[in-house]
């Protein structure tokens, strides 16, 4: 495979923009997706979402490197992996894994351990933004 079908990105570009550049493949027959979305809670409390923060060359480097084991272990596939960073409100999505092969259970299946990976090796940090409490009315 092209080394292109193994793409790696961290930046403040939304998912949504991300992914619009992305290339269709009409060699398999599975495309999956996994949007990691911001939830509106942390620990039980309402946040207005989550200010991303890396050490940029080392969190690139371990990105393509998790990429590139994958890779070695599973020529058959392509994936794009995008993580924002920044302030990412809740309801948007943080990361974008996206996984094509053949049939679907291999996709599902990379697509968990690509996740896997990059929550225990990749230095991406999060730090909650904490809605203003709601408090009495004014009126």
């Amino acid at each position: 495979m092209e080394k292109s079908h193994f793409i790696s990105s961290i930046g403040d570009q939304a998912i949504p923009d991300f992914e619009a550049g992305l290339a269709p493949s009409t060699e398999h027959g599975a495309d999956l997706r996994f949007h990691g979305v911001v939830r509106d809670r942390e620990d039980g409390r309402l946040i207005s979402g989550i200010d991303y923060t890396a050490y940029r060359p080392m969190a690139d480097n371990e990105l393509r490197a998790v990429i590139d084991t994958m890779r070695a272990e599973r020529p058959d596939h392509r994936v794009a992996i995008h993580h924002r960073l920044g302030f990412v409100p809740a309801g948007e999505a943080s990361i974008l894994i996206r996984v094509q092969t053949a049939h679907s259970a291999a996709a599902f299946a990379l697509c968990q351990e690509y996740l896997r990976r990059i929550k225990t090796t990749v230095p991406i940090w999060k730090r909650p933004v904490w809605a203003p409490e709601a408090g009495p009315s004014d009126e």
